[in-house]
């Protein structure tokens, strides 16, 4: 048991780097996106380059923080097996399986880039990139706040900042029209 908070050490870092590597990638298919709809010597410059930084970020960090955040969570859990027995590590366990389908999905859109086409428009991958934040901030706030009632008011609140930045991004495309900015989400 010594080892027991080195080893949620090492999964609370992998989780930060997996988190950031499914950030960071969604604004890189924004951008490959965007790279499509410029003119072409424009884009034949953009979108390779794109593709190389999107191919390593997705294989080089968020992939395997994937993998090594998940191996030390089920350490973590083989070492304390009664949090399987609580009713917020179970709602969090229904967030990381959300996460895992966020990831394969983003997975999905890596091979189509890698292919040259991706298929969701800029305005969608916006508001994709926001569903990482609303499980994130699920997750935290269940192991934060435990078996306290406050997680209710937790989960609640995630449904608010759900609503706020679907809210943010409309508002985003709104001023972009607005103001004459390049638009290319259609």
């Amino acid at each position: 048991m010594d080892y027991y908070p080195y080893i949620k050490a090492l999964h609370i870092i992998f989780i930060t780097t997996w988190f950031a590597g499914l950030f960071y990638i969604v604004r890189l298919f924004i951008y490959f996106k965007e790279s499509e709809e410029k003119p072409k010597n424009v884009s034949d410059i953009l979108i390779p380059q794109y593709k190389l930084m999107i191919k390593r970020l997705w294989l080089i960090i968020t992939w395997p923080s994937a993998i090594l955040a998940t191996i030390f969570a089920i350490w973590m859990l083989i070492l304390m097996p009664s949090y399987l027995q609580m009713g917020w590590m179970k709602l969090k366990l229904i967030f990381v399986a959300f996460l895992f389908i966020y990831h394969f999905i983003c997975h999905k859109m890596y091979k189509q880039t890698q292919e040259g086409k991706l298929k969701m428009s800029s305005i969608g991958l916006r508001i994709w990139n926001e569903v990482a934040t609303i499980i994130l901030f699920a997750c935290v706030f269940l192991v934060v706040l435990k078996d306290s009632f406050s997680w209710v008011y937790g989960v609640v609140g995630i449904l608010v900042i759900s609503i706020l930045l679907m809210l943010g991004v409309k508002w985003y495309k709104s001023l972009r029209k607005k103001n004459n900015w390049e638009d290319t989400s259609k």
